[in-house]
């Protein structure tokens, strides 16, 4: 439930810093009125920075992390529910680790190469 707020007080700003204002509101992704609010109680606007990236590459890993997440669901979900060890699952569970640890090397790997890739672009996040 929002809270209503009975008081108003009327500005007049110059150009220069009405268009201040509305980049600011406008970066922070909020109203001019909240972004002079939140001016007035904190002293500033947080404005967080979110890094979209589309990178094949990328995509690529995640799918793969996915795929080793999925059998490591099934291997708890099966001593879970009292199943027994075998040789078999001891092998696909050292081979899920493995896994994970070549990922952790690609993504290493590909940290580096996004560092100044030029198809990365940040959005604004309240």
């Amino acid at each position: 439930m929002k809270k209503t707020l009975p008081n108003r007080i009327t500005i007049r700003l110059s150009d220069e810093l009405y268009q201040k204002i509305m980049v600011g509101a406008s970066e922070a992704r909020i109203s001019p009125v909240e972004y002079v609010r939140q001016m007035i109680i904190k002293g500033r606007v947080t404005v967080r920075q979110e890094i979209i990236v589309d990178v094949p590459e990328l995509k690529k890993v995640i799918a793969e992390l996915g795929k080793i997440g999925s059998t490591l669901n099934q291997i708890a979900r099966h001593f879970n529910s009292g199943g027994a060890n075998s040789s078999y699952l001891y092998d696909r569970i050292m081979q899920a680790l493995g896994d994970l640890f070549d990922m952790k090397y690609e993504i290493e790997k590909l940290g580096g190469e996004f560092r100044g890739y030029s198809q990365a672009r940040c959005h604004s996040k309240q």
